[in-house]
């Protein structure tokens, strides 16, 4: 009986294997996993986010649209201008001079035909004087005085006539111009009154604008105050990434091995192979 080959085993060996870990130092890693708890807890809470707020209209505005329903403002004015206009384009009748005839003016045409009546009696008491009442002669001068009465009466009447009617006529062109004057005003009237509203609405606009700003300023702190808490995750997040970074590694593994029926035929050969150089004359 023969054996072959030395004190090994024909049977494979099992690989070995070597698994590494690499973790942070205990502190650092506790305080992360610390943080992982913070985070989850503060992820779990629900955010109340607040609503945003419209501010209203201010009181100026109110007041500018207030004032916009309020419309026709210079309309009585324009319309009294109407009215002046149309009365003063009306044509210039008897009654309208008849307002500007001087009251005195009968005095005048009494006191030119008195005038005329006192030289006709001193023509008539001259003819008597001369001799010649009742001639020819008186009569022609007679009948000249009294034409030149009567012409004078006319003139006077006449001038009165005419100061009346300018008198009207002016106060026609008075009326055509307070008419224009008075639409004038009426249109102004209107353009204040809008202007006025503008003016209410733009400073009622910049109340609103600070109405508005407030309420926005008011949610972002809310919701800064809510978000706070993320915040201070997020600034512990980047400290610890930033912070010292010390790591362990822990190796585990496994050496090269033979099964025990293997091992325990290699130790027998070995052993009989030992025994052959103790006792060379030995035969198998």
């Amino acid at each position: 009986m023969s054996f072959l080959g030395g004190g090994r085993s024909s049977q494979p060996s099992t690989p070995a294997t070597q698994t590494q870990f690499v973790r942070e130092a205990p502190g650092i890693e506790e305080r992360k996993i610390e943080l992982m708890d913070i985070a989850r807890q503060v992820a779990q809470t629900p955010i109340n986010l607040p609503d945003y707020q419209v501010a209203g209209l201010g009181s100026l505005e109110q007041q500018g649209l207030t004032a916009a329903g309020t419309t026709g403002v210079g309309s009585g004015t324009v319309q009294s201008g109407i009215n002046q206009i149309a009365a003063a384009a009306s044509p210039i009748g008897a009654s309208q001079i008849s307002q500007y005839l001087n009251p005195y003016q009968a005095y005048v045409t009494n006191e030119i035909g008195r005038q005329g009546q006192m030289m006709q009696n001193q023509l008539a008491a001259k003819a008597v004087q001369a001799g010649a009442f009742g001639g020819g002669r008186e009569g022609v001068q007679q009948a000249e005085l009294q034409n030149r009465t009567l012409e004078a009466m006319g003139r006077a009447q006449q001038q009165g006539f005419g100061t009346a009617l300018s008198a009207a006529q002016n106060q026609q062109r008075l009326g055509l111009s307070a008419g224009q004057q008075l639409s004038n005003i009426g249109a102004g009237q209107q353009q204040m009154a809008q202007a006025d509203i503008n003016q209410l609405m733009q400073a009622g606009g910049v109340q609103r604008q600070l109405a508005q700003a407030t309420l926005d300023a008011q949610r972002q702190s809310t919701l800064q105050q809510q978000y706070e808490p993320y915040q201070r995750a997020e600034f512990l997040a980047n400290l610890y990434a930033s912070g010292p970074k010390s790591s362990s590694q822990v190796t585990m593994g496994t050496q090269p091995s033979t099964s025990p029926l293997a091992q325990a035929v290699g130790t027998g050969i070995g052993a009989f192979t030992a025994f052959q150089g103790i006792n060379p004359n030995q035969k198998a």
